[in-house]
C-alpha cells in the first residue's frame, strides 16, 4: 500500500531544460482568441463547494470575462455526465457539456465510446503517467481519501472505522454522498467499506462492500438519502461517507453550526482520483482547452489545494516552491494518508461493475 501511495505522490518525471519552458507556458494567444470568439464554456457537475470549484470558476471568469461560464446540474454524478454528453451529440446548444470531471473509471469508458477528444495541456509532463491517458483523452486532476463527516451535535462518539458504523448507537444516521448506482464518490465508498473487511480491491471488495451496506441497511443504520452538508446540518444524515476534501469544505461552510468532525477511518483508507476530459462533441472546443490550461496552471492547481484536494501536479509544484506553506499546513496530518490505497484502473472498473450491477439486488435501498 505504501508503495502505491508514494508511487502516485512521486511525480517522477525529470524535467529537463528543453521541456521546462513547455511545462510553464501560458496558453497561446491564438487559443485565447479562439476561445473568446466562442464566448461560452459549458461545465457540468461542478458544485462550488467541491474541491474549491467556486474559486476555480471565479478565477477563470476574472481572467477571461469575455467567456460566459454556463454551469449545468452542479449535483450530477459521473454517470450523469456521460449521459449528458451522449444525449447532446447533435446539440450545439447550452445543454451540451464542453468538459467533464469524472471518476477515474469513467475516463477510459468515455474514450472507448468515442465521447472524448484528446488535448494535452502545457503542463502535461507534470501529470503522473499512471493517472493520464497517453494520447491525451483524459487526465488526472486531483485526489483525496474516503472519510466520515460527523455531526457532533447528534453523534457524541465519532466512529473511528467502518466496523463502528454497525453499532446500534448509529441507527438511522449513516449515508453515502451519492447514489451508488451512478455516483463515483458513492461507488468508491462501497469499495472502501469492502476493503476494510479484508477483501481484495476490485470485484471482491465491491461485492464485500455491497454485503456491508446490505447489513448496515438491515441493521437500520443506513439512510437512503444522498448526504451533503445541508442534510447533515438538518440531522437527516448525521454521518456522511464522502471524500475528505468535501468533508473539510463542509466543515468550513458550516463554521461550527453544527460542529463537525472529519474522520479518516483506521482501515479501508481509499484514495480516489478524478479526471478531466473534453467532450468529442464540445460546442466550444477552444474554450474547453483554455479551461484545461486554467485548471492545470499553477493558479488552478493551488486553488484546488485551497479546496483541500491534492492536485495532480502537487509534488512537482512543492519541489519547485510553487505551493504556499499555509495551504500545506491546512491539510490533514500526513499520517492519516499513510495507509491510503490507490486502486488500479482495472480494480476501479471491476468494483464499479460489481457495485452498479449489484446494488439493487443485494442492498435494495433506493438512494435519492
Amino acid at each position: 500500500m505504501m508503495t502505491k501511495f508514494h508511487r502516485l505522490l512521486s511525480m517522477t518525471t525529470a524535467m529537463v531544460v528543453a521541456t521546462a519552458s513547455l511545462a510553464y507556458a501560458e496558453p497561446s494567444a491564438e487559443l485565447i482568441a479562439a476561445a473568446k470568439k466562442e464566448g461560452m464554456l459549458t461545465t457540468i457537475a461542478l458544485p462550488h463547494d467541491w474541491c474549491g470549484y467556486g474559486d476555480v470558476i471565479a478565477a477563470f471568469k476574472k481572467k477571461y470575462p469575455e467567456i460566459q461560464v454556463n454551469e449545468l446540474n452542479p449535483d450530477a454524478g459521473s454517470a450523469d455526465e456521460v449521459e449528458a454528453v451522449k444525449a447532446n451529440k447533435d446539440n450545439k446548444g447550452p445543454q451540451a457539456p464542453d468538459v467533464v470531471d469524472v471518476g477515474l473509471a469513467f475516463g477510459p469508458q468515455m474514450k472507448k465510446e468515442g465521447l472524448l477528444q484528446p488535448y494535452k495541456v502545457s503542463t502535461w509532463d507534470e501529470i503522473p503517467a499512471n493517472i493520464k491517458d497517453a494520447d491525451g483523452y483524459w487526465y488526472g486532476d486531483y485526489y483525496g481519501v474516503m472519510s466520515f463527516l460527523v455531526n457532533k451535535d447528534l453523534v457524541k462518539t465519532s466512529p473511528k472505522d467502518w466496523a463502528d458504523l454497525m453499532k446500534p448507537e448509529y441507527a438511522g444516521q449513516v449515508a453515502l454522498a451519492g447514489d451508488p448506482r451512478a455516483s463515483n464518490q458513492a461507488i468508491l465508498g462501497v469499495l472502501a467499506a469492502g476493503m476494510a473487511s479484508g477483501a481484495k480491491a476490485g470485484k471482491d471488495a465491491g461485492e464485500a462492500g455491497l454485503k456491508y451496506f446490505a447489513d448496515l441497511n438491515k441493521a437500520g443504520n443506513f439512510v437512503p438519502v444522498i448526504g451533503k452538508s445541508g442534510t447533515l446540518a438538518q440531522g437527516a444524515t448525521p454521518i456522511v461517507v464522502m471524500w475528505d476534501y468535501n468533508a473539510l469544505a463542509a466543515k468550513d461552510t458550516l463554521a461550527g453550526n453544527p460542529p463537525v468532525e472529519v474522520v479518516v477511518p483506521a482501515s479501508g483508507v481509499l484514495a480516489g482520483v478524478y479526471v478531466q476530459g473534453i467532450s468529442a462533441y464540445a460546442p466550444h472546443p477552444n474554450a474547453a482547452k483554455l479551461w484545461m490550461e486554467h485548471l492545470y496552471s499553477d493558479e488552478g492547481q493551488n486553488l484546488w489545494l485551497k479546496g483541500y484536494c491534492h492536485p495532480a501536479r502537487f509534488n512537482a509544484m512543492v519541489k519547485a516552491g510553487k505551493v504556499p506553506q499555509d495551504l500545506i499546513d491546512k491539510l490533514p496530518p500526513a499520517a492519516a494518508y499513510e495507509k491510503a490505497y490507490f486502486p488500479t484502473l482495472e480494480e476501479v472498473d471491476a468494483n464499479k461493475a460489481a457495485v452498479t450491477g449489484g446494488w439493487d439486488k443485494v442492498v435494495g435501498a433506493n438512494v435519492k
